[in-house]
């Protein structure tokens, strides 16, 4: 066996070790003595000199003594025994009522006079349903990205509470809407929407990234597509504070360039593709 074939050994070893602190089950004295044996009879007759050899057996005799606050670290990012496929059913479900609230945000008048009055009522509305479209949009965009960056096998409680806090900033672009339907010309209500958007993206990064760390996500990213994933995001990031620069120093109207998101994903999709295809 060749010395680079040694040493790639030796950091497939050095890598399981990386994992064992993830493992939730306590370590007993037959599971350690089990691991010791296989590193002997691996590893121990081979080239590897003494040093290396001392520091794989120190990493596994080191492994049964990580202390109270090792263990309940270890128990806290333990997986847990929930189907991945309840947490996605969980997040459409929230995605399907964070829709539905748009439209309930627009207001109908209890009763009308007269015709004039009828279609003076739509023309005050058409601002607030057309920031309803925004979002509405947004929102879809948010679910595309979930289902098309976001495919996992797997989850443990800091996952679990970083898709929930997702959920939270996503919940809450309703009200936002409805602040900009009724209060446009105050600049406060675009900067509280903008912020809602940005701390929606931000949240979904953290959960994206964490997934990938701890190897959830089912198909095993490459690097391409993590800059991919980070360059579309990255994107809608900068075009929401355009918007709201904007709002506030030319007019409010520029918030339709939120209508710019799916055109952004979709231009991005197409260059990746084309460019590893």
């Amino acid at each position: 066996m060749s010395d680079r074939e040694l040493e790639n050994k030796y950091k497939k070893l050095i890598e399981i070790k990386k994992h064992l602190d993830a493992i939730k089950e306590d370590w007993d004295e037959e599971t350690l003595d089990e691991l010791k044996e296989f590193v002997s009879e691996k590893y121990a007759s081979s080239n590897l000199d003494n040093e290396k050899i001392n520091l794989i057996e120190s990493s596994v005799n080191n492994t049964s003594d990580i202390g109270i606050v090792g263990r309940i670290k270890n128990a806290f990012e333990s997986d847990v025994g929930i189907d991945p496929g309840r947490l996605l059913g969980l997040t459409d479900g929230i995605f399907g009522m964070v829709m539905t609230l748009l439209v309930f945000g627009i207001a109908v008048p209890e009763a009308v006079s007269s015709y004039s009055n009828y279609i003076s009522f739509f023309t005050t509305l058409a601002p607030t349903i057309a920031v309803t479209i925004i979002s509405f949009v947004i929102i879809s965009s948010f679910w595309i990205y979930h289902h098309e960056f976001i495919k996992i096998n797997n989850l443990n409680l800091p996952y679990l509470w970083l898709n929930i806090l997702f959920l939270i900033c996503l919940s809450f672009i309703p009200f936002t809407t409805s602040l900009i339907g009724n209060y446009s010309q105050f600049f406060i209500s675009e900067a509280i929407f903008g912020l809602n958007i940005l701390l929606t993206i931000i949240s979904f990064m953290l959960m994206y990234v964490y997934a990938f760390r701890r190897d959830f996500l089912e198909n095993k990213p490459s690097k391409q597509e993590n800059v991919h994933v980070f360059t579309t995001l990255g994107s809608i990031m900068v075009l929401v504070m355009i918007v709201n620069l904007l709002d506030f120093f030319v007019s409010s109207k520029f918030i339709y360039l939120f209508l710019l998101i799916p055109v952004i994903s979709t231009i991005l999709d197409v260059i990746y593709n084309y460019k590893n295809s």
